[in-house]
């Protein structure tokens, strides 16, 4: 019976499993040198062990990111709550299975930011902000050019107070740059609106909460349209009040 090379996962599933064949003259040599089997089986069962942690991650990261979403558009609190709690158990997971994935400190990013916006744009635990800015700043060491959490960097910059790290100018700027970079963004158009609107620019705002409720339609982000409408319809009252 030929001796056979099975790599097996922490979790007990099977990872890789074949046959040396004897007759392959690399056989020969595994078979005459112990220890370099020894090595090759420990080389595979790192490979197969890195593979798995990478499919693991991914299927991590996406499970958060789409409560985080679910949540976005749930319309009860409770259910909003619910949401934003299971995409940050699937997001410390991801953190957990690979620390160095940017796309799993955003995940879990997502959901600890929309849980301090359940009850509104307030600052209701000081923890939980750290908390947040921790994997925010965490996912742009990893990966600076990280389109999301730039736009994200900016949204926090232009709404938090200058105690807390906020900088509307330097915030204003950098999500002028993620909406340049990528102009189907979203997210990025509603909080340079909303901030344009506090400084009194009223027309640029509506201007820039249109184009970003017609992007949402357009590509079908259900998730940021409710949010859309609402930013737009308060920018125009806004603006009414300015004229």
């Amino acid at each position: 019976m030929l001796p056979r090379a099975r790599v097996w996962h922490s979790t007990g599933q099977l990872l890789y499993h074949s046959p040396f064949a004897l007759i392959h003259p690399t056989s020969l040599v595994l078979m005459k040198y112990p220890l370099f089997t020894v090595s090759l089986t420990l080389a595979l069962t790192a490979l197969a062990g890195q593979a798995f942690a990478g499919t693991l991650v991914q299927r991590l990261t996406v499970e958060a990111m789409q409560e985080c979403s679910l949540g976005r558009q749930a319309q009860s609190r409770t259910d909003r709550i619910q949401h934003f709690a299971a995409g940050q158990a699937f997001g410390e997971q991801a953190v957990a299975a690979d620390e160095s994935s940017p796309d799993a400190h955003f995940a879990l990013f997502c959901n600890l930011g929309e849980q301090l916006r359940v009850d509104g744009e307030s600052l209701s635990s000081l923890f939980g902000f750290r908390r947040m800015m921790k994997e925010l700043n965490r996912t742009l060491e990893l990966a600076p050019d990280h389109v999301d959490a730039l736009s994200a960097k900016g949204t926090v910059l232009v709404r938090v107070p200058g105690f807390l790290g906020g900088d509307k100018e330097k915030g204003e700027r950098l999500l002028r740059d993620v909406i340049a970079r990528e102009p189907a963004a979203v997210n990025a158009r509603l909080s340079l609106a909303k901030s344009y609107c506090a400084g009194g620019r009223h027309e640029e705002a509506v201007a820039m909460a249109t184009k970003a409720l017609d992007l949402a339609q357009t590509l079908e982000r259900i998730d940021f349209i409710p949010e859309a409408r609402q930013v737009l319809a308060q920018l125009r009252a806004q603006s009414a009040k300015g004229n």
